[in-house]
């Protein structure tokens, strides 16, 4: 569903499984910080009013989102986590260097799903602008951390189950 459609830190709770005793990874692109930085600060406060801990919530920065790829595949074989949440923000620019980043980083994350054991979170804004980027980061259309954060903890019990 489009988010013109679907406030993005709207969900009902009471379908949310408990996040206590489950272990996430945040990955964090730093380029872009002031659109990241509010979706993993949301993702993170999401986590932890479903039952999170901080020990259970490790955090690590990358440049940018084409690097999630691998910051989520070390946090994949490393962390010992139970989900990732990818975190970046592209927005469209002057050449087509917007394609190459968001189609190289989805694949990337795709490829971790198909691949791997571990629930891999695409919080990924791909933006025509910033002001599409404001709205989907606290702005009037909610927060994508809180979808991700969501997403996870969901993604995790039915593993589980």
């Amino acid at each position: 569903m489009a988010t013109a459609y679907h406030h993005l830190s709207d969900y009902d709770a009471s379908t949310v499984p408990t996040a206590s005793g489950m272990r996430f990874g945040v990955v964090v692109a730093d380029w872009n910080d002031r659109f990241t930085y509010s979706m993993a600060d949301a993702a993170i406060a999401t986590l932890k009013e479903h039952g999170a801990t901080d020990e259970n919530i490790i955090v690590k920065h990358v440049p940018g989102s084409f690097e999630l790829v691998f910051g989520a595949t070390w946090m994949v074989n490393e962390a010992k986590v139970d989900a990732v949440i990818a975190i970046g923000c592209v927005i469209r620019g002057d050449t087509p260097h917007f394609d190459y980043i968001c189609q190289g980083t989805t694949q990337g994350l795709a490829e971790l799903n198909l691949r791997g054991t571990v629930p891999v979170i695409y919080g990924l804004l791909t933006c025509n602008n910033m002001e599409q980027a404001e709205a989907r980061t606290g702005g009037i259309l909610g927060n994508k951390g809180t979808e991700c954060a969501v997403t996870a903890i969901k993604m995790i019990d039915y593993k589980r189950h």
